[in-house]
C-alpha cells in the first residue's frame, strides 16, 4: 500500500485503489500499526478501495509537534477523506481503533457507510465503574513499559491476542512502540460520555473474540441492550484482535456485513 503523508499533521495513511467504488477504513489497536490489518488487505485489495491509518504516535505517524493530541484524530480522517475524494466509508476499528471510530462517526455520520467496532466498547454511554476498571488495567500496563518495553510487549501479546501465530504478530509490532507515544493516551477519556446515540443513518456491527478479557464480553453485552438493532458477533477461538487470530472468519463476516450494509443504503 502506499503511504501517504497528510500535510500539517503527524498522520501518515496509506491507500489501495481497485476499480470498485465502495471504500474500507482500517483503524488499528494501541501499541501496533495499521500491519495489524494485513490479512485484511490481502483478502479485500480487489474487492473494495483500501484506506488505513497509523494513529498519531503509532507506526509512521511519530512526526508530531507541540499540542498534537489523539482528539484531533477525527479531524485528520476527515482530512484524509475529503483529499482522497472518498464520500462515504465502511469503517472498522479494533480496541482502540473502535474508539475513534465511534468518535468519528459521531462527528460525521453522513460520511459513514456502515460501522464496525471489535474489541471495543460504546464511548457513548460508558459506565463509570467499568471505566475505572480499563483506566486501571491501563495504568498498570504502562507501569511495565516505563520499566522495559520488551516486559511490556511479552506480557501485552497475551492479552491481545488468543493464537500463539497472532500473538507472535502482536509482539513484533508492539515491540516498535515508542515510551514516549504514551503521553497521546492520556486525552482518551475526552471522548468517552460526550455524545449521546441518536439514531444511525447507517449499521453498526459490534464484537470480540470469545477468549478476549470478561470485561470486553460485559461491553458487548451491555452495547447491545442500548442498541438492540445493531449485529454481534462473538468469535470462537479468538482473542481481543480478532482480525489477527481468525482472519478468515473475519474477513468473511465483514464481507457479509457490508453487502447488507450496500443493500440497506440502496
Amino acid at each position: 500500500m502506499k503511504p501517504i503523508k497528510l500535510a500539517n499533521s503527524p498522520i501518515t495513511y496509506f491507500v489501495s485503489r481497485s476499480e470498485q467504488a465502495e471504500w474500507l477504513l482500517f483503524i488499528h489497536a494501541a501499541f501496533v500499526n495499521h500491519n495489524m490489518f494485513k490479512a485484511q488487505f490481502a483478502y479485500f485489495e480487489n474487492k473494495y478501495n483500501i484506506l488505513a491509518i497509523d494513529i498519531i504516535g503509532h507506526g509512521q505517524s511519530t512526526d508530531t509537534r507541540k499540542g498534537d493530541t489523539i482528539d484531533e484524530m477525527h479531524k485528520w480522517i476527515f482530512d484524509i477523506l475529503k483529499k482522497e475524494n472518498i464520500d462515504k466509508v465502511h469503517i472498522v476499528g479494533v480496541s482502540l481503533g473502535a474508539v475513534l471510530a465511534q468518535d468519528f462517526a459521531n462527528r460525521y455520520p453522513h460520511e459513514v457507510s456502515s460501522l464496525a467496532c471489535v474489541g471495543g466498547y460504546d464511548i457513548n454511554n460508558f459506565d463509570a465503574k467499568m471505566k475505572n476498571e480499563n483506566s486501571a488495567k491501563q495504568k498498570r500496563m504502562m507501569l511495565k513499559a516505563l520499566f522495559s518495553v520488551k516486559w511490556f510487549a511479552k506480557a501485552n501479546k497475551k492479552i491481545s491476542a488468543y493464537t500463539s501465530q497472532a500473538q507472535n504478530e502482536f509482539f513484533a509490532m508492539n515491540i516498535c512502540f515508542p515510551k514516549k507515544s504514551f503521553m497521546f493516551l492520556a486525552t482518551l477519556n475526552h471522548m468517552v460520555n460526550k455524545f449521546k446515540t441518536g439514531r444511525r443513518n447507517y449499521p453498526l456491527l459490534i464484537g470480540c473474540g470469545k477468549f478476549d478479557i470478561p470485561m470486553e464480553l460485559e461491553a458487548i453485552k451491555a452495547w447491545k441492550s442500548s442498541e438492540p438493532d445493531c449485529t454481534v458477533v462473538i468469535f470462537e477461538n479468538a482473542g481481543h484482535c480478532v482480525n489477527m487470530d481468525v482472519p478468515q472468519e473475519f474477513n468473511k463476516t465483514m464481507e457479509q456485513f457490508w453487502k447488507g450494509a450496500g443493500q440497506s443504503n440502496e
